[in-house]
């Protein structure tokens, strides 16, 4: 049976929303061992983090999926991880920071830092926005939300891109708005259809402090 929630709903740890949504995943992840998916496109073996203290979002949808990642940088061998991928069909965020860390042979640990949207006036700013989410905490409100839709049947956020592996009978909840803050999240990749960054600055260096959190 559908579980749904009408109305305004706040969860205090976003992370504990996001449970149904990871065992989605993992079961996506038996779909591909099976031969019953094709992979997604491969990205890089190395998570990074974003926090933000604003993230208000429209056209809302989150489901399990599976992301093909490099296991080291030289780039020789892959392998596949769950993750929850958060779908927008549009949204702004305030006081934006990403951050990444690379080792590199004989070099060290290298760290990049890119921050964005600190003036209230002119935050960040996408559209079709997808993040690939391996955690995420954040203080959360939705509006209008339906939890236990199958992805294939939901309504709100832009379309499951063309070659993502997922489950179309699988789990998914969706909302018409959604409101984070304080938000912490690791990822393994973003993609946006347009990603306006107000005042960006990019940093780089070899100080751990450099990581958003």
């Amino acid at each position: 049976m559908e579980s749904q929630v009408r109305g305004g709903t706040r969860w205090k740890r976003f992370a504990v929303v996001m449970v149904p949504s990871v065992a989605a995943a993992a079961a996506v992840g038996v779909g591909l061992a099976q031969g019953a998916l094709a992979a997604s496109f491969s990205v890089s073996g190395q998570q990074f983090k974003v926090s933000a203290a604003e993230l208000h979002g429209n056209g809302f949808a989150q489901y399990g999926g599976i992301d093909t990642v490099y296991t080291k940088v030289d780039g020789k061998e892959q392998t596949k991880v769950p993750v929850a991928i958060s779908s927008f069909d549009d949204a702004t965020i305030e006081k934006m920071c990403q951050s990444v860390k690379t080792d590199i042979p004989l070099v060290g640990s290298i760290y990049l830092r890119l921050e964005a949207g600190n003036d209230p006036k002119k935050p960040v700013s996408a559209e079709n926005l997808y993040i690939d989410v391996a955690q995420l905490d954040a203080d959360a409100e939705f509006e209008d939300i339906d939890i236990g839709v199958a992805v294939k049947d939901k309504t709100r956020g832009p379309d499951v891109k063309q070659g993502e592996s997922v489950l179309p009978g699988g789990f998914a909840q969706q909302a018409r708005k959604a409101d984070l803050y304080n938000v912490k999240q690791t990822a393994w990749a973003t993609t946006a259809g347009t990603f306006k960054l107000s005042g960006l600055s990019m940093k780089l260096g070899t100080n751990p402090k450099m990581e958003c959190y």
